[in-house]
């Protein structure tokens, strides 16, 4: 019984590891990696430093989601980041994994 455990506590941390890579790979398939990384600033800020500074915020998926899609400007400077080619859902998929971020 234990060992049955042991695997299905196993293959839960394969789908939540396998669904965090398949997040970054959307991230990568929608040229997010040109202007962001998880750790460092490019031209956009690091992924680690959005999901620090919306931590706790309940609306953050739904707003940022949003501005992934449409837009925006001035929360981090001057350069705006431009519209995504994304639908609403892979929008707050990738706005998910970037708020899960540390």
């Amino acid at each position: 019984m234990k060992a049955v455990h042991i695997a299905m506590m196993f293959a839960a941390g394969l789908g939540v590891a396998g669904q965090a890579m398949a997040d970054e790979a959307l991230a990568k398939a929608k040229n997010c990696m040109a202007c962001h990384a998880i750790d460092k600033k490019i031209v956009g800020p690091a992924y680690k430093d959005v999901a620090a500074k919306y931590k706790g915020d309940a609306g953050a998926v739904d707003k940022l989601a949003a501005k992934v899609k449409a837009g925006g400007k001035g929360v981090w400077g001057e350069i705006p980041m431009p519209p995504n080619n994304v639908t609403p859902d892979e929008a707050k998929k990738l706005v998910t994994w970037i708020l899960s971020q540390k």
